[in-house]
């Protein structure tokens, strides 16, 4: 049953990466919306490297953000946070297919294996974390624009790209919890490691006590 599980939960984490690899190439983290009734031909999205302008017929033009230090704080934390995301991500897949159960790489034993298996867990779940915080900055920004009275011009809406890394985030998080649940494994060779330790022991004295006994029946 172990197995499964982490099987289980290596797999949604390569979802879950490969889900935030497309979430940060996504042209739509905000799409501009009509207000107030005002009926508009040109449609304008952005995402984290560039904004974009559609017209009416479908072509696009897109203009990269020029410079780095000129962008918004959370832009730039965003940017960070899914670098590091992906990051922390592709090692949770390297550290966590070497600790898998069902995998044998070497002559490491399973409560090393499980120990291998909890850390890939670890770097998953804080892979989701980092996904988490940087979508959901973004997004509270484009919400905050988007009530903000004293805001004028285009307004904007969340996009395709932020639902795709709340996905990404659960998927990271639930894979990396599942699997910790090596834990279990790690802990249960415990017990029988010190119990065959104690068996010469009791082999010892069991012989020792037998030895009187045989003397006197002679």
């Amino acid at each position: 049953m172990s197995t499964a599980v982490e099987a289980t939960g290596f797999f949604l984490c390569i979802a879950s990466w490969l889900v935030t690899g497309a979430a940060l190439a996504n042209d739509y983290w905000k799409i501009s919306t009509v207000s107030g009734g005002v009926i508009i031909s040109t449609r304008e999205y952005e995402n984290l490297w560039h904004s974009c302008a559609e017209n009416s017929a479908g072509i696009a033009e897109c203009r990269d953000f020029e410079s780095l230090l000129a962008l918004p704080g959370h832009i730039q934390a965003s940017r960070a946070l899914m670098i590091m995301s992906l990051l922390l991500g592709l090692a949770c897949l390297i550290v966590s297919l070497l600790g898998l159960k069902c995998i044998r790489i070497g002559s490491a034993t399973q409560q090393t294996k499980a120990k291998i298996a909890v850390a890939g867990g670890i770097l998953a779940i804080l892979s989701g974390i980092c996904t988490l915080i940087a979508v959901s900055w973004y997004a509270q920004r484009v919400v905050q624009d988007f009530y903000n009275p004293m805001l004028g011009g285009m307004k904007f809406e969340l996009g395709t790209g932020l639902f795709m890394g709340w996905g990404a985030a659960s998927l990271s998080v639930l894979g990396g919890t599942l699997l910790c649940c090596a834990c279990q494994r790690a802990s249960s060779g415990g017990p029988k490691g010190r119990y065959h330790g104690s068996q010469p022991q009791k082999i010892y004295t069991a012989t020792a006590r037998s030895e009187p006994d045989n003397k006197a029946y002679v």
